[in-house]
């Protein structure tokens, strides 16, 4: 079952997320993945620079597709001007790739103040112009062979509990009509506050996705908070690691802990492994999830 109908069905997803490898083979990261066959609605590639060398994530998406897990591929709009945003698609989907997953390159470091948010956002205008183009088989150069269209997701801050400033409601509001059939959110701790930014926002009738991480030590959870965002995790998480005699499971137990709360909040997780794809399985386990 696709992602699309999935959520259609009212099911209760489960998505996941990998970089697109640069220092291994591709093949090397679908045959970790291959266990999550059945498992999962989705894996989406994150596209890695790392000093001018580029992983190849159409063609990951390409194996992951061939091999049966259903790809979802992550393009940004901010830095692109439209012609390179269509070749970005005309990829995708001569690849076969059918979701797409659209957000800024700075989604996950936005700083909590409006400045910064209205400085990251995504370009609706832009994005729609293209898909627009695509949906009715054409691009800027002349006609395509056929019409195209993408199960598009696109993420959105949920840190703000129900205070969502009007600058995002207004962006939801342009990525709704645009066609947008999910938003992913930032990472998810406070099922509380959660559960508020849900209620503000459920008037646009869009499923919505949490993102789930799995930490697996303290260190790492400081590591998010010193370099991704301050206050990401929260502290009981970190003194529950520390305290730990045994992290992994520690590490499960949160895990469970809050998808087992979005279960009853939201349309499914999207969980971030932070290169933990092997273990991943167990989470899953664990949390009743894929079954």
């Amino acid at each position: 079952m696709t992602l699309r109908e999935a959520l259609a069905k009212k099911r209760f997803v489960v998505t996941s997320e990998v970089q697109t490898p640069i220092d291994e083979k591709p093949e090397d990261l679908v045959n970790t993945l291959r266990p999550l066959r059945g498992r999962v609605e989705g894996v989406s590639l994150t596209k890695v620079d790392l000093q001018g060398v580029v992983g190849d994530t159409v063609k990951t998406c390409r194996l992951l597709k061939d091999n049966r897990i259903e790809p979802i591929y992550q393009t940004t709009t901010r830095n692109k001007n439209r012609p390179e945003l269509q070749t970005d698609l005309l990829e995708a989907r001569e690849a076969g790739i059918e979701n797409l997953l659209v957000f800024t390159e700075d989604y996950r470091i936005t700083g909590d103040s409006l400045q910064e948010m209205m400085f990251f956002h995504v370009d609706a205008g832009k994005l729609q112009s293209v898909l627009e183009h695509l949906r009715g088989g054409r691009t800027v150069e002349g006609d395509l062979a056929a019409p195209t269209d993408f199960f598009l997701g696109s993420g959105v801050e949920s840190i703000w509990g129900k205070q969502v400033p009007d600058l995002e409601l207004k962006e939801m509001e342009e990525m709704t009509r645009i066609g947008a059939g999910y938003f992913l959110t930032t990472p998810v701790f406070d099922l509380d506050h959660f559960s508020r930014f849900l209620k503000r926002v459920e008037t646009f009738g869009v499923p919505v996705i949490a993102e789930v991480m799995i930490l697996r030590t303290a260190g790492m959870a400081r590591f998010l908070n010193r370099h991704l965002k301050s206050g990401l995790v929260p502290e009981w998480v970190i003194r529950k690691m520390d305290r730990a005699p045994d992290r992994l499971k520690a590490s499960i137990e949160i895990f469970s802990d809050i998808v087992a709360g979005l279960k009853d909040l939201c349309q499914g997780v999207h969980i971030i492994t932070i290169g933990g794809e092997e273990k991943l399985r167990h989470y899953l386990d664990a949390a009743k999830l894929g079954h």
